[in-house]
Protein backbone atom coordinates (compact mmCIF):
# COMPACT_ATOMS: atom_id res chain seq x y z
CA UNK A 1 0.00 0.00 0.00
CA UNK A 2 2.91 2.52 1.48
CA UNK A 3 4.97 1.56 -1.84
CA UNK A 4 1.84 1.96 -4.35
CA UNK A 5 1.02 5.42 -2.73
CA UNK A 6 4.89 6.99 -3.26
CA UNK A 7 4.81 5.59 -6.77
CA UNK A 8 0.69 7.69 -7.20
CA UNK A 9 2.13 10.83 -5.90
CA UNK A 10 5.42 10.85 -7.96
CA UNK A 11 3.53 10.23 -10.78
CA UNK A 12 1.42 13.16 -10.34
CA UNK A 13 3.92 15.50 -9.74
CA UNK A 14 5.93 14.51 -12.78
CA UNK A 15 2.36 15.11 -14.38
CA UNK A 16 1.69 18.39 -12.64
CA UNK A 17 5.31 19.65 -14.00
CA UNK A 18 5.61 18.62 -17.09
CA UNK A 19 6.11 20.82 -19.82
CA UNK A 20 7.06 23.92 -17.13
CA UNK A 21 10.23 25.96 -18.10
CA UNK A 22 12.78 26.43 -15.46
CA UNK A 23 16.27 28.16 -15.85
CA UNK A 24 18.98 26.77 -13.65
CA UNK A 25 22.36 28.71 -13.25
CA UNK A 26 25.39 27.41 -12.73
CA UNK A 27 23.99 23.60 -14.03
CA UNK A 28 26.91 21.96 -16.29
CA UNK A 29 27.97 20.10 -13.03
CA UNK A 30 27.60 19.71 -9.37
CA UNK A 31 24.15 20.71 -7.62
CA UNK A 32 22.96 22.48 -10.31
CA UNK A 33 23.37 19.29 -12.67
CA UNK A 34 21.39 17.79 -10.11
CA UNK A 35 18.93 19.94 -10.19
CA UNK A 36 18.64 20.00 -13.98
CA UNK A 37 18.21 15.96 -13.96
CA UNK A 38 15.15 16.16 -11.40
CA UNK A 39 13.49 18.47 -13.46
CA UNK A 40 14.12 16.78 -16.70
CA UNK A 41 12.61 13.95 -15.08
CA UNK A 42 10.02 15.52 -13.87
CA UNK A 43 9.08 16.52 -17.39
CA UNK A 44 10.60 20.17 -17.01
CA UNK A 45 12.20 21.97 -20.01
CA UNK A 46 15.32 23.52 -19.32
CA UNK A 47 17.51 26.16 -19.67
CA UNK A 48 21.18 25.08 -18.39
CA UNK A 49 24.07 27.87 -17.93
CA UNK A 50 27.75 27.53 -16.29
CA UNK A 51 31.21 27.13 -17.48
CA UNK A 52 32.61 24.25 -19.24
CA UNK A 53 33.80 22.49 -22.15
CA UNK A 54 31.31 23.55 -24.80
CA UNK A 55 31.85 19.70 -26.32
CA UNK A 56 30.89 18.21 -22.85
CA UNK A 57 28.26 21.13 -22.01
CA UNK A 58 26.41 19.82 -25.58
CA UNK A 59 26.69 16.25 -24.64
CA UNK A 60 24.87 17.32 -21.03
CA UNK A 61 22.63 19.12 -23.11
CA UNK A 62 21.76 16.23 -25.45
CA UNK A 63 21.61 13.42 -22.82
CA UNK A 64 19.32 15.25 -20.79
CA UNK A 65 16.58 15.51 -24.13
CA UNK A 66 17.22 12.14 -24.65
CA UNK A 67 16.92 10.19 -21.60
CA UNK A 68 13.84 12.37 -20.33
CA UNK A 69 11.90 13.64 -24.03
CA UNK A 70 12.01 17.43 -23.03
CA UNK A 71 13.81 20.24 -24.33
CA UNK A 72 17.01 21.99 -23.14
CA UNK A 73 18.54 24.99 -24.14
CA UNK A 74 22.07 26.44 -22.64
CA UNK A 75 22.98 29.79 -21.87
CA UNK A 76 26.76 30.78 -21.42
CA UNK A 77 25.94 33.85 -19.58
CA UNK A 78 28.75 35.10 -17.52
CA UNK A 79 26.90 35.08 -13.80
CA UNK A 80 29.12 38.01 -12.24
CA UNK A 81 27.39 40.34 -15.33
CA UNK A 82 23.81 41.79 -14.97
CA UNK A 83 23.18 42.39 -18.70
CA UNK A 84 24.47 38.67 -19.22
CA UNK A 85 21.84 37.32 -16.72
CA UNK A 86 19.33 39.55 -18.52
CA UNK A 87 19.73 37.91 -21.68
CA UNK A 88 19.63 34.41 -20.25
CA UNK A 89 16.33 35.69 -19.19
CA UNK A 90 15.44 36.81 -22.39
CA UNK A 91 16.93 34.03 -24.48
CA UNK A 92 14.81 31.57 -22.60
CA UNK A 93 11.69 33.41 -23.26
CA UNK A 94 12.58 32.86 -26.62
CA UNK A 95 13.28 29.28 -26.65
CA UNK A 96 10.47 28.19 -24.41
CA UNK A 97 8.26 31.44 -24.31
CA UNK A 98 7.79 31.45 -20.73
CA UNK A 99 10.19 31.19 -17.60
CA UNK A 100 7.93 29.04 -14.54
CA UNK A 101 10.89 28.70 -12.56
CA UNK A 102 13.74 30.27 -11.19
CA UNK A 103 17.06 28.35 -9.18
CA UNK A 104 19.67 30.55 -8.58
CA UNK A 105 22.68 28.14 -8.00
CA UNK A 106 25.65 29.24 -9.54
CA UNK A 107 28.40 30.09 -7.36
CA UNK A 108 32.26 29.98 -6.33
CA UNK A 109 34.12 29.73 -3.42
CA UNK A 110 37.30 31.12 -1.73
CA UNK A 111 39.03 29.91 1.62
CA UNK A 112 41.30 32.47 3.17
CA UNK A 113 41.94 34.09 6.32
CA UNK A 114 40.59 38.08 6.54
CA UNK A 115 43.78 39.92 6.92
CA UNK A 116 44.59 37.86 3.69
CA UNK A 117 41.77 37.53 1.73
CA UNK A 118 42.15 38.93 -1.96
CA UNK A 119 39.71 42.20 -2.57
CA UNK A 120 38.74 40.91 -5.85
CA UNK A 121 38.02 37.57 -4.26
CA UNK A 122 35.30 39.10 -2.31
CA UNK A 123 33.70 40.75 -4.95
CA UNK A 124 34.05 37.69 -7.30
CA UNK A 125 32.01 35.82 -4.63
CA UNK A 126 29.88 38.33 -4.02
CA UNK A 127 28.52 39.15 -7.76
CA UNK A 128 28.04 35.63 -8.37
CA UNK A 129 26.53 34.14 -5.23
CA UNK A 130 24.79 37.04 -4.23
CA UNK A 131 24.06 39.60 -6.95
CA UNK A 132 23.42 37.15 -9.46
CA UNK A 133 20.50 35.93 -7.96
CA UNK A 134 19.00 39.90 -7.19
CA UNK A 135 19.32 40.10 -10.90
CA UNK A 136 17.82 37.10 -12.47
CA UNK A 137 14.77 36.74 -9.94
CA UNK A 138 14.25 41.05 -11.16
CA UNK A 139 14.05 39.89 -14.43
CA UNK A 140 11.39 37.22 -13.67
CA UNK A 141 9.30 38.28 -11.51
CA UNK A 142 6.89 40.72 -13.61
CA UNK A 143 6.21 37.90 -15.73
CA UNK A 144 5.54 35.24 -12.89
CA UNK A 145 3.27 38.04 -11.26
CA UNK A 146 1.40 38.55 -14.30
CA UNK A 147 0.81 34.57 -14.88
CA UNK A 148 0.20 34.19 -11.04
CA UNK A 149 2.53 31.63 -10.59
CA UNK A 150 6.07 31.17 -9.93
CA UNK A 151 8.70 28.88 -8.01
CA UNK A 152 11.99 30.75 -6.96
CA UNK A 153 14.61 28.66 -5.65
CA UNK A 154 18.10 30.06 -4.40
CA UNK A 155 20.47 27.43 -3.09
CA UNK A 156 22.46 29.05 -0.37
CA UNK A 157 24.02 26.71 2.14
CA UNK A 158 24.14 25.70 5.68
CA UNK A 159 26.41 28.99 5.46
CA UNK A 160 23.57 30.97 5.44
CA UNK A 161 22.57 29.88 8.71
CA UNK A 162 26.30 29.24 10.63
CA UNK A 163 29.17 30.39 9.73
CA UNK A 164 32.56 28.80 8.98
CA UNK A 165 36.30 29.95 9.38
CA UNK A 166 38.36 31.55 6.08
CA UNK A 167 34.85 31.98 4.10
CA UNK A 168 34.27 35.38 4.93
CA UNK A 169 32.86 35.92 1.55
CA UNK A 170 31.05 33.08 0.86
CA UNK A 171 29.35 33.06 4.43
CA UNK A 172 28.44 36.92 3.94
CA UNK A 173 27.14 36.29 0.68
CA UNK A 174 25.18 33.17 1.50
CA UNK A 175 23.80 34.78 4.34
CA UNK A 176 22.76 37.14 1.89
CA UNK A 177 21.40 35.19 -0.04
CA UNK A 178 18.84 34.16 2.68
CA UNK A 179 17.57 37.64 3.37
CA UNK A 180 16.91 38.58 -0.23
CA UNK A 181 14.81 34.92 -0.04
CA UNK A 182 12.69 36.31 3.01
CA UNK A 183 12.36 39.18 1.02
CA UNK A 184 11.22 38.61 -2.11
CA UNK A 185 8.76 35.95 -0.72
CA UNK A 186 6.90 38.70 0.92
CA UNK A 187 6.75 40.57 -1.51
CA UNK A 188 5.39 37.92 -4.18
CA UNK A 189 3.37 35.57 -1.50
CA UNK A 190 0.04 37.20 -3.00
CA UNK A 191 1.07 36.25 -6.70
CA UNK A 192 1.52 32.57 -6.73
CA UNK A 193 5.19 32.96 -6.13
CA UNK A 194 6.59 30.88 -3.81
CA UNK A 195 10.82 32.00 -2.85
CA UNK A 196 12.63 29.63 -1.03
CA UNK A 197 16.43 28.81 0.39
CA UNK A 198 17.63 25.21 -0.23
CA UNK A 199 20.55 25.16 2.31
CA UNK A 200 22.88 22.39 1.42
CA UNK A 201 25.61 20.97 3.74
CA UNK A 202 28.48 19.48 2.06
CA UNK A 203 27.87 17.79 -1.17
CA UNK A 204 31.06 16.09 -2.83
CA UNK A 205 31.20 18.70 -6.01
CA UNK A 206 33.83 20.67 -8.14
CA UNK A 207 33.41 23.24 -5.53
CA UNK A 208 34.00 21.06 -2.80
CA UNK A 209 36.89 19.25 -3.87
CA UNK A 210 38.69 22.63 -4.75
CA UNK A 211 38.04 23.93 -1.63
CA UNK A 212 39.77 20.58 0.02
CA UNK A 213 43.41 22.03 -0.68
CA UNK A 214 42.59 25.63 -0.11
CA UNK A 215 41.38 24.70 3.22
CA UNK A 216 44.28 22.16 3.98
CA UNK A 217 46.19 24.97 3.70
CA UNK A 218 44.65 27.44 5.40
CA UNK A 219 44.26 25.59 8.61
CA UNK A 220 47.99 23.32 8.44
CA UNK A 221 45.91 20.29 7.71
CA UNK A 222 46.03 17.04 4.86
CA UNK A 223 43.41 16.91 3.05
CA UNK A 224 42.69 14.10 4.43
CA UNK A 225 42.00 15.19 7.24
CA UNK A 226 39.97 18.08 5.93
CA UNK A 227 37.39 15.51 4.83
CA UNK A 228 36.79 13.49 7.62
CA UNK A 229 37.40 16.07 10.64
CA UNK A 230 36.80 19.55 9.01
CA UNK A 231 33.66 18.88 6.39
CA UNK A 232 31.93 15.38 7.61
CA UNK A 233 32.48 16.55 11.29
CA UNK A 234 30.36 19.52 10.65
CA UNK A 235 27.63 17.10 9.77
CA UNK A 236 26.42 14.60 12.47
CA UNK A 237 25.58 11.75 9.75
CA UNK A 238 29.23 12.17 8.75
CA UNK A 239 28.05 11.52 4.97
CA UNK A 240 28.01 13.66 2.17
CA UNK A 241 24.65 15.32 1.08
CA UNK A 242 23.70 13.85 -2.36
CA UNK A 243 22.73 16.30 -5.53
CA UNK A 244 19.96 13.52 -6.05
CA UNK A 245 18.36 14.28 -2.45
CA UNK A 246 18.51 17.84 -3.45
CA UNK A 247 16.97 17.46 -6.65
CA UNK A 248 13.74 15.94 -4.74
CA UNK A 249 13.62 18.46 -2.95
CA UNK A 250 13.59 21.04 -5.58
CA UNK A 251 11.05 19.34 -7.44
CA UNK A 252 8.99 18.99 -4.23
CA UNK A 253 9.27 23.03 -3.70
CA UNK A 254 7.66 23.33 -7.01
CA UNK A 255 4.80 21.32 -6.98
CA UNK A 256 1.40 22.38 -5.64
CA UNK A 257 2.23 20.42 -2.15
CA UNK A 258 4.81 23.14 -1.45
CA UNK A 259 2.01 25.64 -2.48
CA UNK A 260 2.31 27.24 1.35
CA UNK A 261 6.26 27.31 1.84
CA UNK A 262 7.70 30.23 0.62
CA UNK A 263 10.69 32.13 2.71
CA UNK A 264 11.67 29.20 4.09
CA UNK A 265 15.72 28.11 4.57
CA UNK A 266 15.64 24.76 4.31
CA UNK A 267 18.76 22.60 5.82
CA UNK A 268 20.18 19.44 4.17
CA UNK A 269 23.28 19.02 5.83
CA UNK A 270 22.72 15.94 7.97
CA UNK A 271 22.21 17.82 11.17
CA UNK A 272 24.89 20.56 11.41
CA UNK A 273 22.71 23.40 11.98
CA UNK A 274 20.85 21.66 14.97
CA UNK A 275 24.27 21.52 17.16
Amino acid sequence: MHATSTLTGSTEAARELAGKVAIVTGSTSGIGLGIADSFATAGMNIMLNGFGNADEIEQIRRDLEARHGVRVAYSPADMSKAGDIVQMVADTRSAFNQVDVLVNNAGIQHVEPIETFPPQKWDAIIAINLSSSFHAIRAVVPEMKARKWGRIINVASAHALVASPYKSAYVAAKHGVLGLTKTVALETAEFGITVNAICPGYVMTPLVEKQIPETAKARGLTEEQVIKDVLLHAQPTRQFVTTKQLGALAVFLCGTAAASITGAALPVEGGWTAQ
